[in-house]
C-alpha cells in the first residue's frame, strides 16, 4: 500500500461551477498507482465540491440558480457580513454541500460515470485562489 498528497490551487473568476475534473485525472494519473482511494478536500468555508453532470451546461446553470433562491444575498437576513453581502450565503452554501469528496481509482483513474465531472463550488462573487487538498491511498 502507498499514498501520495498534494494540492490542487484553484483560480476562479466568479460564483459558480468551475470543473476541476481534467486537473484531478491528470495528478491522479501522475501518482502512478492502478487502484485505490482519492480524497479531495476544499480548505475553505466558503466553497464546496461537487460531483455533477457534465454534459449539459444547464445543470450547473440551475444549481447555481437553486442555491441563489435557498441562501440569497440579502443584508437584512443575516447578522454576519463581514466581508460583504455574499460572506454569510457563501457560508450556508458550503453547509449544504460538502467540502469533502472520496472517489475510487481503478486503472489509475477516478471511477466517475460517464456523465459525472468534479467541481469546486465558488460562493464568492469575486475571484478566489483556492486550494483543494488531494490524498490518494493506493497500489
Amino acid at each position: 500500500m502507498r499514498q501520495a498528497s498534494g494540492e490542487l490551487r484553484i483560480e476562479t473568476r466568479r460564483q459558480g461551477l468551475v470543473e476541476i475534473t481534467r486537473e484531478i485525472v491528470d495528478w491522479t494519473g501522475e501518482q502512478g498507482m492502478a487502484t485505490g482511494l482519492l480524497t479531495l478536500f476544499c480548505r475553505h468555508t466558503s466553497a464546496s465540491l461537487l460531483i455533477q453532470e457534465n454534459a449539459a451546461r444547464e445543470v450547473r446553470t440551475d444549481l447555481e440558480a437553486y442555491f441563489a433562491r435557498i441562501a440569497p444575498e440579502d443584508p437584512s437576513a443575516y447578522a454576519h457580513d463581514d466581508e460583504g453581502p455574499d460572506d454569510m450565503p457563501a457560508h450556508l452554501r458550503t453547509a449544504l454541500t460538502q467540502v469533502q469528496l472520496t472517489i475510487p481509482v481503478s486503472g489509475g483513474v477516478p471511477t466517475l460515470g460517464t456523465w459525472q465531472g468534479i467541481y469546486l463550488f465558488e460562493h464568492r462573487r469575486r475571484p478566489h485562489r483556492r486550494a483543494i487538498a488531494l490524498h490518494l491511498l493506493g497500489e
